[in-house]
């Protein structure tokens, strides 16, 4: 009896995150009042794995906390209006129609969706980047501001079917038009980094009521989840051992059946040949021709990129850094592959100054736009 109740005790202690305190206070006191513990020094030692947990508990338990919208908008593919890789090559037909209807998420400070929190240039299009410890649970409140029912599915966190955000499983499925709801996740350790990432990793999250069309729409975000320990603060859930972290997501937009802004417009197409190809958008971050701007770091910087891969069988796709190597799973390379639904984190440490090219290396990506820059600037 006294060694089965050993096991309770050490199984109760070690494993806190998957517990609940009011349940083990409860469990702990029947116990104490049942005469199985019959060793004062094994009640102490008890007592103390229940303090320990009770401390761990409040240091762990760590709830981050989001407020969401989806709102239609419109989006410009080359806000100015150039091919800023190469100008003398201009946009070709990529460029005679560049703004189109479109939806994104949208974050704001909290329940009264009136304050957006703003996001810097590099993020594009992208959705807000969510942040979470391994441990944390994540509440996102999502409101659809839109004009159909949309939904919040993320990858690799935990949920139950109430929060997957698809397949049509209860009300977070499909919110409708003016709707709310809220998600519940988990960023346990399987949703952390493994044995050979680094000390955070990307996921994605994305509206799944019909997931493809949305996805072109322009409803995708991030989550990025850090190993415990490796947080900066218990307010600031990102990682420490890193100076600057970018997220960039290669991903051929298809515009064809879509509405096209007329002010954004520069010309008719030739044929509907063209205008099929002119409506596939090459894009880093919903930008193409090197009009993704804010790709900054300075000289000795540690910086981390999350690699997103969207798309379809022709989003084949080979992220390329000029001027800097990078390593992507302890192995040292300066080209990383994407398919669709890739989720990878790589390192380096800016090392030469320059304002260096980034891009897909496949051929004709390359040729529609899939390129920006990076800038390395020196140190003073």
């Amino acid at each position: 009896m006294e060694f089965d109740l050993k096991g309770r005790f050490l199984k109760m202690s070690l494993n806190i995150t998957n517990l609940n305190l009011t349940w083990n206070t409860r469990r702990l006191r029947s116990l104490l009042n049942s005469g199985n513990l019959r060793s004062t020094s094994y009640t102490f030692l008890i007592l103390m794995s229940v303090l320990l947990y009770l401390c761990a508990s409040a240091a762990e338990a760590a709830t981050q906390e989001y407020w969401i919208a989806a709102e239609k908008v419109e989006w410009n593919y080359a806000p100015s209006g150039q091919n800023l890789i190469r100008p003398a090559m201009g946009l070709d037909v990529w460029g005679k129609a560049l703004v189109y209807e479109k939806y994104r998420y949208i974050q704001y400070t909290d329940a009264s969706y009136t304050t957006q929190v703003e996001q810097p240039a590099w993020m594009g299009i992208l959705g807000p980047q969510l942040h979470a410890v391994e441990g944390d649970s994540v509440r996102v409140h999502f409101l659809n501001h839109a004009d159909k029912p949309l939904s919040i599915h993320v990858h690799g966190l935990q949920y139950d079917e109430a929060n997957e955000g698809a397949d049509m499983k209860g009300s977070g499925a499909a919110v409708p038009p003016g709707g709310r709801f809220t998600y519940h996740w988990e960023a346990d350790s399987d949703a952390a980094p493994g044995p050979n990432d680094p000390s955070s990793i990307v996921w994605l999250y994305h509206s799944h009521v019909d997931a493809v069309t949305e996805v072109y729409d322009g409803l995708i975000g991030t989550i990025v989840v850090t190993k415990k320990g490796m947080e900066r603060a218990a307010n600031d859930p990102r990682p420490k051992d890193i100076d600057k972290a970018f997220t960039t997501l290669f991903l051929v937009f298809n515009e064809n059946d879509r509405k096209i802004v007329k002010s954004g417009q520069s010309a008719e197409y030739d044929s509907p040949e063209e205008a099929e190809e002119g409506n596939l958008k090459h894009t880093i971050n919903g930008y193409i021709f090197g009009n993704l701007q804010g790709l900054e770091v300075e000289q000795g910087d540690r910086v981390r990129w999350y690699l997103i891969g969207l798309g379809t069988e022709v989003d084949m796709h080979t992220a390329h850094w000029h001027g800097q190597t990078v390593l992507n799973a302890g192995k040292r390379t300066d080209v990383v592959e994407l398919l669709p639904g890739s989720m990878v984190t790589v390192d380096m440490t800016a090392k030469t100054p320059g304002d260096w090219l980034y891009h897909c290396h496949v051929a004709d990506h390359i040729t529609a736009g899939m390129n920006t820059r990076w800038r390395v600037i020196p140190k003073p």
